[in-house]
């Protein structure tokens, strides 16, 4: 499964495409935002995990321009951050995260949020091809 990580600490970059692959996930790696936002609108990612706060384009902000656009089918997308408040929670989640991890996290909670993540893609993704197929029997 394709995934676009978007962070501008070199060391969680590095930490997160480390697991990742490590998971077997094929990672694709953005310095800040718009970087992320760069690659994401020339391939198909179906993860997006992205720090909130970088230079230039923002976590929130990302995270709201692939909701706009998502030409592929769903994104799961995961906020990273060293915010902590409810406040930023309920912020984070409003710009259209599926999730929201604090920083430092911890690798085993990331890991079975992505697999709650692929489980939703696989869900999409079946009932995509589910109403195409029904869709086709009716003639359509």
């Amino acid at each position: 499964m394709k995934v676009l990580i978007a962070d501008d600490d070199p060391v969680s970059r590095r930490l997160l495409q480390s697991y990742l692959e490590k998971w077997e996930y094929d990672v694709t790696i953005a310095m800040d935002g718009s970087e992320a936002w760069q690659f994401f609108q020339h391939d198909d990612f179906s993860l997006v995990i992205c720090d909130w706060m970088m230079p230039g384009m923002d976590g929130p902000d990302l995270i709201r321009r692939i909701r706009a656009s998502s030409p592929h089918g769903y994104v799961y997308t995961l906020l990273l951050t060293a915010k902590t408040k409810k406040c930023d929670l309920v912020e984070g989640m409003e710009s259209g995260a599926d999730d929201f991890i604090s920083k430092p996290f911890n690798h085993d909670e990331l890991h079975v949020r992505l697999r709650a993540g692929e489980r939703i893609i696989k869900l999409e993704r079946s009932l995509r091809e589910t109403q195409e197929a029904l869709r086709k029997s009716q003639g359509e």
